[in-house]
């Protein structure tokens, strides 16, 4: 039976004190600490909060990203890396392809998935309200790949996921 006082030596090297997880073990980054120092793509404002740089991530990279209202982002992508976007507050409108060519709306507590070197453009989809989004990419650092010179498609061809679970709309 176990009593309760376990000092966790076993996930340590023999005679390594127990408070060495004081420093290297779980961290919290405040809101009002993040570090703007990181990749930018005009029309966003990226902050990050997990880095390399920061606390020493091996393998991913997390901030936030703010967009004001009626405003969209250069045309970017980010190299390898595979990107999630989670819409905290506002109306989120992705266009991606090599001319823009498509575009979905996602809002607060939706999910983006942009996979690795997929051109794409954030848009706040509202005229009078900030988008903030959180943002996880799949290395410790900020890769932004910007693409000054892409000519959009206009209309662009609106895109649903559909797969056996989740339905095309209408």
């Amino acid at each position: 039976m176990h009593d309760g006082d376990d000092d966790h030596t076993h996930a340590h090297e023999p005679g390594q004190a127990v408070d060495a997880w004081k420093h290297d073990g779980v961290r919290v980054i405040r809101r009002d600490r993040l570090d703007p120092n990181t990749a930018q793509t005009p029309g966003m404002f990226r902050q990050a909060a997990i880095s390399a740089a920061r606390v020493g991530a091996q393998k991913i990279w997390a901030g936030t990203v703010a967009i004001q209202p009626d405003a969209e982002t250069g045309v970017h992508h980010h190299g390898e890396l595979e990107s999630v976007i989670y819409v905290v507050s506002g109306r989120a409108r992705m266009r991606w392809g090599e001319r823009l060519e498509y575009v979905a709306e996602a809002g607060p507590g939706d999910f983006i998935f942009v996979p690795p070197f997929v051109p794409h453009q954030e848009i706040n989809a509202s005229t009078d309200e900030p988008l903030h989004c959180v943002l996880v990419r799949s290395d410790n650092e900020a890769v932004v790949v910007n693409l000054p010179d892409v000519e959009a498609v206009e209309p662009p061809e609106t895109v649903y996921w559909v797969d056996p679970i989740h339905k095309q709309p209408g």
